[in-house]
C-alpha cells in the first residue's frame, strides 16, 4: 500500500497519549515505506504526524484549500502540496491519492472527513480499507453508537464492518493488508419487499 491518508485534528487534545499516537501511526507508516496523505496544515495533530514522517525520511503528502492557506496553516516542509479551491475538493483529491484511510481522534472536519469516506465505501464509490486508531478508547462510544444504527436497522451489518479498528497502529495497517471489500446490498428494505 503505497499511502495511507490520515484524518486528524488540526488541535492537539488534552491528552498527550493522542500526540503519542500521531507519532507512532507516523512512525510506522515511514518504517513500512507508506506514505502519508493529509490535509496539510501545520497545526495540532496533524502537524505531529506530518513532521514525524518527514524525520523518519518519508512521503508526506498535503491537500490543503486555499482558504487556509490564507490563514498561514499551511505546512512548509512537505514533499508535496496540493492547494485546491474547496474542502470538498481537498476530499476527493485526498482520496484520489490515497490506497486507505485512518482516523486519530480529532473534531467535526475529522468526523466530516471519515464518515464522508465510508460513505463512499458503502457506496462502492472505492473499495478501500477505512479505519479507526482508538487512541484511549476515543472512538469506542462512536463505535456503541454504530451498532445502535445497525440494531435499529438503519445501516446493515456488513457496512458496520467496514469501519476498522484497532488500538496499534501496526495491527490496523496490518487489517488494511488482509481486507477485502464485502460485496453487501445498501438498501436494506429492498431485501424485504
Amino acid at each position: 500500500m503505497p499511502r495511507i491518508c490520515v484524518f486528524c485534528g488540526s488541535n492537539p487534545g488534552r491528552d498527550p497519549a493522542y500526540r503519542e499516537a500521531a507519532v507512532k501511526l507516523g512512525e510506522t507508516l515511514a518504517d513500512r515505506g507508506i506514505g502519508l496523505v493529509y490535509g496539510g496544515a501545520s497545526v495540532g495533530l496533524m502537524a505531529v504526524i506530518a513532521d514525524t514522517v518527514i524525520a523518519k525520511g518519508g512521503e508526506v503528502v498535503g491537500v490543503i484549500p486555499q482558504m487556509l492557506v490564507d490563514k498561514e496553516i499551511a505546512h512548509p516542509g512537505l514533499t508535496e502540496l496540493h492547494v485546491v479551491d474547496s474542502m470538498h475538493t481537498r476530499k476527493a483529491k485526498m482520496a484520489d491519492l490515497s490506497d486507505g484511510f485512518v482516523a486519530l481522534p480529532g473534531g467535526v472536519g475529522t468526523l466530516e472527513e471519515l464518515f464522508e469516506i465510508w460513505t463512499w465505501a458503502q457506496l462502492g464509490t472505492h473499495v478501500k480499507p477505512v479505519g479507526v486508531l482508538d487512541v484511549l478508547g476515543f472512538w469506542s462510544k462512536l463505535e456503541a453508537f454504530l451498532d445502535h444504527v445497525v440494531a435499529e436497522g438503519f445501516m446493515r451489518e456488513g457496512h458496520r464492518g467496514m469501519l476498522l479498528s484497532a488500538y496499534e497502529p501496526g495491527a490496523l495497517l496490518d487489517a488494511f493488508d488482509a481486507w477485502v471489500p464485502p460485496v453487501v446490498p445498501k438498501w436494506i428494505e429492498r431485501d424485504q419487499t
